[in-house]
């Protein structure tokens, strides 16, 4: 589904990011960590056409996502509160982007109460703007619009943050059942080994741009993680 080739970045003459050759399959749950700086939001925003790479390129589908948009069409995302419209209400917000992938009112609708549980009463008909919510409750909007067009490819930048320990729960049961039920490619960064062992079954260690370790999860894989980063 994506193949990364060759690909790196470089800021200031500093290489921030260096993967030479990276497939991510189709359905696979792939997870990303890393301590700060070690290229994770780099990497995603290159896959997402954010910012344009140094050398190589990433295909999407087969498609260079930096020449060819048509990724966008089964692609869906949320790294950060930039993806937001602050200035809207949620409803608002949610009405927006159904709007511009051609979905009715009656589509949103049933979306939104679909996700009734995860937004636990805090999102909807709460008469505040998107910039009044709380971190966790932004990102829970921003998380739910990613999902909204039912994409094949999901990408998730730190999606545990701010979440309530409920909230986190009901997240990780989301993310297992789109991947199972739906075979959605998911692709999620996480400081938290404890989630991201338990969503993905598949990891990936960056260290200073370049890909330290690829290990299939299994019931060790928690502990051999903890080990590398406690060194």
């Amino acid at each position: 589904m994506i193949q990364v080739n060759n690909l790196s970045k470089i800021y200031n003459e500093v290489a921030v990011l260096n993967i030479s050759d990276l497939k991510i399959k189709k359905g696979e749950s792939f997870g990303l960590v890393g301590n700060n700086g070690a290229g994770k939001t780099t990497f995603f925003r290159l896959i997402l056409d954010l910012i344009r790479a140094s050398s190589g390129n990433i295909l999407s589908n087969g498609e260079d996502v930096s020449k060819d948009e048509t990724w966008k069409s089964f692609t869906g995302s949320y790294l950060d509160e930039a993806f937001l419209i602050d200035f809207l209400t949620p409803e608002e917000y949610f009405q927006f982007i159904g709007d511009i992938n051609g979905l009715s009112k009656g589509d949103i609708d049933e979306f939104l109460n679909n996700f009734a549980e995860f937004f636990n009463n805090e999102i909807i008909d709460k008469k505040k703007y998107i910039r009044e919510l709380s971190s966790g409750n932004q990102k829970k909007v921003g998380i739910a619009a990613a999902l909204m067009t039912n994409p094949e490819i999901l990408i998730l930048d730190e999606p545990f943050n701010s979440l309530d320990p409920t909230t986190q729960i009901r997240l990780k049961n989301l993310l297992k059942n789109l991947q199972k039920e739906k075979n959605v490619t998911l692709l999620i960064s996480s400081h938290d080994l404890n989630h991201v062992t338990e969503v993905c079954d598949r990891i990936v260690v960056l260290h200073e741009g370049d890909i330290a370790h690829d290990i299939l999860t299994n019931k060790d894989t928690l502990k051999e993680l903890e080990k590398y980063f406690a060194v």
